[in-house]
């Protein structure tokens, strides 16, 4: 992780349903680009489980909201940034990318904080899924029709 006692990424996990993402915002070097697995990527890109982020997430809301931490910091286009995520769907993924992309933006810079908590992006969102009870005709809450007469 270290090279010459000298930080190359700062790693963060964020989590929002049952998906995880591992995010890591890499510093570019003097060339204003990043080798992550022995791919070269220029200064601003945004790679998700090796596949560029528009092609993980189509469509400009997502991409808009996957972004709005670095746009509270001011940070866009300033690191190359590799998410790993797993689980869930891919509104639970979206999340997840937002929360760790806000934990490693308070790992880079500590005034970033001041900026991301007012806004909850530091907070793990604790709603999940109910799980199924017994005797409730497949669903969480629902209730089984009582018979008339």
């Amino acid at each position: 992780m270290a090279k010459n006692d000298k930080k190359i990424y700062y790693e963060a996990v964020g989590r929002r349903k049952a998906s995880t993402a591992r995010v890591r915002l890499y510093i570019p070097g003097k060339d204003k680009s990043a080798t992550i697995a022995t791919k070269k990527y220029k200064q601003g890109d945004i790679i998700v489980n090796e596949k560029p982020f528009s092609e993980y997430f189509p469509g400009e809301r997502n991409q808009a909201k996957a972004v709005i931490p670095l746009t509270l910091t001011k940070s866009v286009g300033r690191f190359v940034i590799s998410v790993r995520v797993v689980g869930g769907g891919k509104h639970g993924q979206l999340e997840a990318i937002m929360h760790g992309l806000s934990r490693a933006l308070c790992l880079a810079n500590e005034e970033s904080r001041a900026v991301l908590k007012p806004k909850g992006l530091l907070t793990r969102d604790p709603r999940v899924r109910e799980r199924r009870k017994v005797g409730t005709g497949g669903k969480a809450r629902r209730q089984k029709q009582s018979p008339k007469r």
